[in-house]
């Protein structure tokens, strides 16, 4: 049981510390976020909630600049300011900003941000009980190893994810009558929208797949589909 402990303390350590980052995300959200009103999107978003049999989908704009869409773990959509302004001044079509709303609601509807907890807790175990093993063979740069590992383990799991929304978004738009390739092209778009450069970076520690593979994988689900 001794030998357990730190393996317990880890796993309530995630566990705290991931409630006091949702808590604290929350809080960030509300005050510097306000409902989404775009005429054009919402009838985009209107014939989401279509076709998903819902009343309407609520989307909000998170004022800070860096262009992305996050799902809160109270599975609110949010597309930032800096990527609404991106819409605004037409580099990136209504289409498109809804491909990326349909991406967030994969997220929600999939249970991805709630499952993170239990992946935080369970990494967190797992890098302390890997860093204990480490230790004994090779002091002091066991726990480097262990949390190196853990990184790459966390950003499979991120991809997967990615693959998962990426998917049921695809089924949503093509549902809607907006189909797949503005999901496509925004991909193409992306790099040079938020100024990643992931080419450079080895694609096993990377959180979300390369846009090649992105794009292959929707490809792929409309060929299934057209199949069936």
């Amino acid at each position: 049981m001794i030998k357990l402990t730190p393996i317990l303390l880890a796993v309530l350590y995630g566990l705290v510390m991931y409630r006091f980052s949702v808590w604290r995300t929350s809080r960030e959200l509300d005050a510097q976020s306000t409902e989404l009103a775009d005429p054009m999107l919402r009838t985009l978003m209107d014939r989401m909630a279509k076709a998903l049999d819902i009343e309407r989908i609520k989307v909000y704009i998170y004022e800070i600049e860096p262009v992305n869409g996050l799902a809160a773990p109270d599975g609110r959509i949010f597309i930032t300011r800096g990527f609404f302004n991106k819409y605004r001044s037409g580099q990136v079509t209504a289409d498109e900003m809804a491909s990326v709303i349909a991406h967030e609601l994969g997220h929600v509807a999939l249970g991805h941000s709630r499952r993170r907890m239990i992946d935080f807790s369970s990494q967190n175990a797992m890098r302390t009980a890997l860093a204990m093993m480490f230790n004994r063979f090779i002091p002091f740069i066991g726990p480097f190893i262990a949390n190196f590992m853990m990184s790459i383990l966390a950003a499979r799991l991120s991809r997967s994810d990615e693959f998962e929304a990426d998917a049921y978004a695809s089924a949503l738009l093509v549902k809607a009558g907006i189909g797949t390739e503005p999901q496509k092209s925004l991909f193409h778009k992306l790099e040079h929208l938020t100024g990643a450069r992931g080419a450079s970076v080895p694609a096993w520690i990377m959180s979300h797949p390369k846009t090649d593979r992105r794009i292959a994988a929707i490809e792929a689900n409309e060929a299934k589909w057209a199949a069936e």
